[in-house]
C-alpha cells in the first residue's frame, strides 16, 4: 500500500456556493437550508458501500488518496463542521480557527483508519452535525422563508437571521451560515465523486432529485 506524499490542495473552492461544480457535477448554490439535514444524510449514507470495498486501502494512483483516506477525510470534515457551526450560532461573526486538512490526514495517519470504525462513525457524526443544524431553525433560504405564512412571521425572522449570520475564515474568505453550508455539501459531494461514487450524488439541492 503507498503513502506517498499528496500534494497540498491549494484551490480555493468557495466559488462552489455560487455555482455548479463542472467536476463532479453538484450545484451547491441550490441547496436550500430546509434541505440540508437530508441532503448531508444523503451525502454520507453512501460510506458505508465505500468502506466495504475489497479495495478500500488502495490507492488509484500513488499520489491520490484512496477511499479510505477520503473517509477518513469526511469522517473529520463532519467534526470540523460541527464546531464551526457551533461557533457561528454562539458568536457574532466569528473567525473560524484555521484547519490544516493535509496536515490533519497525517496527523491522523488516514491511510491506517479502521474502515469498520469510520463506517460506524460517520453516521454517528452526520446525525449530531444535522442537530446542530437544526438549531438554525431549519426554515428554508431567506428568500422561501419570507414566503412563508405571515402567522410565523417571528420564527420565520429568527431564521433569517440565524441563517444569515456572518463568520469568515483564517484566509479571509466571509460566509454566512447558509453559504457555509452550501460550502460543507459540494464538499461531501465531491469526495462521493472523488471515490467512484459519483452515482449517488444527486444532481442539486434536493436529496431526492
Amino acid at each position: 500500500m503507498s503513502t506517498d506524499p499528496i500534494a497540498p490542495d491549494t484551490k480555493d473552492w468557495t466559488w462552489t456556493t455560487q455555482r455548479r461544480c463542472a467536476e463532479c457535477g453538484f450545484d451547491a448554490s441550490a441547496v436550500a437550508a430546509v434541505d440540508l439535514g437530508d441532503l448531508i444524510s444523503a451525502l454520507t449514507g453512501p460510506w458505508q458501500d465505500v468502506l466495504a470495498r475489497a479495495d478500500v486501502r488502495v490507492r488509484p494512483q500513488p499520489t491520490t488518496w484512496s477511499p479510505l483516506e477520503y473517509a477518513a477525510h469526511v469522517h473529520e470534515v463532519l467534526e470540523v463542521f460541527a464546531g464551526r457551526f457551533e461557533l457561528v450560532l454562539s458568536e457574532d461573526n466569528p473567525l473560524l480557527p484555521n484547519w490544516d486538512q493535509d496536515a490533519a490526514s497525517i496527523e491522523g495517519d488516514y491511510a491506517a483508519q479502521d474502515p469498520a470504525v469510520l463506517a460506524r462513525e460517520i453516521p454517528e457524526r452526520t446525525t449530531a452535525l444535522v442537530d446542530i443544524l437544526a438549531r438554525f431553525d431549519g426554515g428554508g433560504s431567506p428568500e422561501g422563508v419570507r414566503n412563508l405564512d405571515e402567522n410565523a412571521g417571528e420564527a420565520c425572522e429568527t431564521s433569517i437571521f440565524l441563517w444569515g449570520r456572518g463568520t469568515q475564515r483564517s484566509d479571509g474568505a466571509e460566509f454566512t451560515a447558509l453559504s457555509l453550508a452550501r460550502y460543507l455539501v459540494h464538499d461531501l459531494a465531491h469526495h462521493l465523486h472523488d471515490v467512484g461514487a459519483g452515482d449517488r450524488l444527486p444532481a442539486s439541492g434536493a436529496a431526492d432529485a
